[in-house]
């Protein structure tokens, strides 16, 4: 790894790379399923850092750019675009219910047990009925 730490007198200072590093790093991120989080954990750094120096390398330094050219360079090559996706509605076949479905509830109190049997049909009826129960 191409980081120094430089230190003096004990005081914690910040760390300070080449451009040779940067250019390393920034070439990384621009690999396809490549994400500059991955990079940064990868080399120690802070991934804030690495968004950083892709979005400088991306807009170019000021000073130097060419007379002709009327924008900046990109620092990742350029790829083709990737179509957005569409919705595609799809029909989803519903299952279908047993007819003789019902619904069986089994409860229990000391030495008493009571089943109740409830059409499937009626859910919703006994999901109201066992919520005043159970209360």
């Amino acid at each position: 790894m191409d980081t120094t730490v430089a230190l003096s007198e004990g005081r914690r200072r910040r760390r300070l790379h080449s451009a040779e590093f940067k250019a390393h790093i920034v070439a990384a991120c621009c690999q396809p399923g490549v994400s500059s989080a991955s990079v940064a954990m990868a080399n120690g750094i802070n991934a804030n850092l690495v968004r950083r120096w892709v979005k400088e390398a991306e807009v170019g330094p000021e000073i130097e750019r060419d007379s002709t050219a009327s924008q900046p360079q990109k620092a990742c090559p350029a790829t083709t675009p990737t179509p957005t996706p569409r919705f595609l509605p799809l029909s989803i076949p519903t299952p279908a219910l047993p007819v003789a479905a019902d619904i069986r509830i089994e409860l229990q109190r000391g030495a008493t047990t009571v089943t109740v049997t409830w059409p499937a049909g009626a859910a919703a009826e006994c999901a109201a009925w066992m919520r005043e129960l159970l209360r």
